[in-house]
This record gives C-alpha cells, sequence and structure tokens, in this order.
C-alpha cells in the first residue's frame, strides 16, 4: 500500500485534509467515499521516519520521551480515545524534529495501524524495548500501565546517566589539569631553564638531558605527536562502533578488577527492572529475554545471554541458565530462584531492582575512588621527575659556591 496525502470535503461541502493508506488513486477515493467524504487532490507521500539531519541534535531527548509517555498514560487512563490522545500530544511543545515523528505516527494509527506497528518506523526515536512494551500493553489492554512502566524506566536510566556524567567530572577534570601542567612545563618551564643553564656551562646529569632532549622533541614534532595521538583515539573510537571491536573492549572490561564490578553492576540493575517490567506486563519469559538482550549495552554478556535464552528454551530453568552465564552476582541468581519458586518472579524483579541500583552507584563509587588517586600519583610522579631534573644542576651550582 502507498501513503497518500488527500484534501476532501463532505455533503456540507466543509474541507478536510490529512494521511491515508490505499492501493492507488480509485482505492483512496473509494475509501473516503465510505466515510462520506469527496476526494478534491491528493499526493504521494515518503512512509519513513523524518530525516534528523537538520534537528539539533539528530534524536529525541530521553526527557521527551518520558512525558510523551506520562501524558499519554494519563490521557488514556481518563478515557480518551487513543487518536485522540495522538491528536493533542503531537500539538504539545516538544522539539521540531519529535512533533514530526508524532504527526507521522497520528497519521498511521489514524489509518487503522496500532500504535506499536506506527512506531516500527521510527526505531531510532522509539528502541526494540519500547515498542515491544508498547505492543505487550496493546496486546493485554494494560497500555496506560505499560506507558507508566516505560516513563518510570526512563526516567531511571535517566538519573543512572546523571550520575556517572557527575561521578567522572573530577576525574576528568583531574585528567586534563594534569596534562595541561605536563604540557606547560615541558614547552614552557623546561627550554626556560635549559637557556639559563646552558649559558653557565656546567655538566648535565643525565635525567636533566633526558628531561631537556624529551622537551625538544616535543616542540619541534608537536604536530606529529598530536596526530599521532588523535588517530589513534579516532581508531579506538572506529573500533568501538564496530561489532567485533564493541565485544572485544566489553570482554576486556568483564575481566579487569573494578571496572568488571561496574560493569557487571550496570548489566544487572538494566536485567532486573527491564525484564520484570516486561514479565508484568504479560509477555512470554522467553520473548522477554530477547527483548532483554538488545538493550543490556553489552556485546560480551549478550553473547552469554543469547546462549541463556537458547536454554530457557529447551526446558532448562531460567535460575541455571542465568547460572551458567558466570556474570551476573550470585544475589540476582537467588531472588530469580525464589520467584521461580513462588511464580512471582516479575514482583520479585522489579522489588530488587532498587538495590541492583544501589549496586550500581556503589561500585560506580569504586571506580572513581580508584581513579582520583592513579591519576594524583601520575601527576605527582611526573612533575617531581621534572622538578628533579630541573633543579639538580641548580642545586650542584650552590653546592660548589658553598
Amino acid at each position: 500500500m502507498k501513503k497518500y496525502k488527500y484534501t476532501a470535503f463532505n455533503l456540507e461541502r466543509k474541507k478536510f485534509s490529512g494521511v491515508y493508506f490505499a492501493n492507488n488513486e480509485d482505492d483512496l477515493r473509494a475509501k473516503l467515499a465510505d466515510q462520506g467524504l469527496f476526494l478534491i487532490s491528493y499526493r504521494a507521500v515518503a512512509d519513513k521516519s523524518p530525516n534528523a539531519f537538520f534537528s539539533l541534535t539528530g534524536k529525541v531527548k530521553m526527557k521527551e520521551i518520558t512525558h510523551f509517555c506520562r501524558q499519554l498514560s494519563i490521557m488514556i487512563n481518563s478515557s480518551i480515545e487513543l487518536i485522540g490522545c495522538l491528536e493533542i500530544l503531537k500539538e504539545q511543545s516538544f522539539s521540531k524534529f519529535f512533533k514530526q515523528v508524532l504527526e507521522m505516527v497520528y497519521e498511521d494509527v489514524k489509518s487503522g495501524k496500532l500504535l506499536s506497528q506506527a512506531m516500527e518506523k521510527h526505531k531510532k526515536i522509539f528502541p526494540n524495548f519500547f515498542r515491544n512494551m508498547i505492543y505487550v500493553g496493546e496486546m493485554s489492554s494494560s497500555l496506560e500501565k505499560v506507558l507508566q512502566n516505560i516513563a518510570d524506566y526512563y526516567e531511571n536510566e535517566s538519573r543512572t546517566k546523571s550520575k556517572v556524567k557527575s561521578a567522572m567530572v573530577y576525574p576528568i577534570m583531574l585528567l586534563v589539569m594534569t596534562l595541561g601542567i605536563l604540557v606547560l612545563m615541558m614547552l614552557v618551564v623546561v627550554p626556560t631553564f635549559k637557556t639559563s643553564l646552558g649559558e653557565m656551562e656546567i655538566e648535565m646529569p643525565g635525567i636533566t638531558m633526558a628531561i631537556f632532549n624529551l622537551s625538544d622533541f616535543i616542540m619541534q614534532n608537536w604536530m606529529m605527536i598530536f596526530l599521532v595521538l588523535a588517530g589513534v583515539v579516532l581508531l579506538f573510537i572506529l573500533l568501538g562502533k564496530t561489532n567485533n571491536g564493541r565485544f572485544f573492549f566489553d570482554m576486556l572490561g568483564m575481566k579487569i578488577g573494578v571496572i568488571k564490578r561496574y560493569k557487571t553492576a550496570k548489566v544487572t540493575a538494566i536485567f532486573s527492572r527491564a525484564f520484570g517490567m516486561l514479565l508484568s506486563s504479560g509477555m512470554h519469559i522467553v520473548d522477554a529475554m530477547e527483548v532483554v538482550q538488545k538493550i543490556l549495552g553489552n556485546k560480551y554478556v549478550e553473547k552469554k545471554f543469547a546462549a541463556a535464552t537458547e536454554e530457557v528454551r529447551k526446558g532448562v530453568s531460567l535460575t541455571n541458565a542465568l547460572e551458567n552465564m558466570n556474570i551476573f552476582p550470585p544475589m540476582l541468581i537467588q531472588m530469580i530462584a525464589v520467584g521461580e519458586r513462588t511464580a512471582s518472579l516479575d514482583e520479585t524483579l522489579l522489588r530488587t531492582c532498587g538495590y541492583f541500583d544501589d549496586e550500581l552507584q556503589n561500585s560506580l563509587n569504586a571506580l572513581t575512588s580508584m581513579i582520583q588517586p592513579i591519576l594524583m600519583l601520575f601527576m605527582g610522579v611526573s612533575i617531581g621527575i621534572i622538578f628533579i631534573a630541573v633543579y639538580s644542576p641548580m642545586l650542584s651550582i650552590m653546592q660548589g659556591i658553598a
């Protein structure tokens, strides 16, 4: 079917315009006639998500998605029809790009599609987890509850990201300050002392000559050094965007001490909340596992989780399948075992997800607490070496004078 934007009028000569799906012009004319409308003009339009190139961010903010879910949930709970809810929401104070998306969703729902189907073409705005939750809500006639759960989920995710950013501000500032001090000393302080000491024609210690030579090399080749460092950073970024590269970095992160603790806490918090929400909405356990697998945010864990999903599909208990992954903490495995035995797995996970959120925050604090002294030690040792290299010839001169 093609998508047409049309203009028509009714028996009272009142004009109407909108979007409709039809096989051709005759089909469009017939469908409008069934509604008492007479076609005046029409044109075929592209049935795809609007281009985000000219938007400020190229994506919809999580805050907008959360507000959309909460408002839609309230309206549906107030017995307003879905099409009426969308008609109101597309006129709200969202970003221009998101309003364009909502306009298309509204027109698709108006033409007879389910809300989850209308969102299918906007996968960058409404990810797989979101659309599956909406579909479950539509099939179980509990869309308002599901929308409320989605809003809670994204609000919690937003808070977690905000905490991560706040926790990393000081280490990043410390790293920038350290590099700035080292660059300043190597490009300004060391050359100044080299010139002054060179005029005295004294013999330089080995460490002093090494620092002077390093300073000369940096000053003469700073452009090449900058390009090499930029190239290395760009290479790592590009590798991180490939499936194999991201899998390698994720696997490496799951093997290194305190980083492993943080990454494990992160996937555990995501799994417990998202899986509990899907099960409470009525989704089958295997289908819920397939959805959660795509939002864990860790390729290494996703691969192991896919194997666990296959085990559950073959009849293995969820407890044993997740325990075989050797990823999730014993606390989660025990809670899942209790949930399976009492047939209340969804309630158990949703009650304990707050605990795993706290574990994520604790692991983040531990990670930043480890980074800060390492950076301080690196800064102290680096500046100490330069200080000794620069001032040891001057101390030798002073001792000679004495």
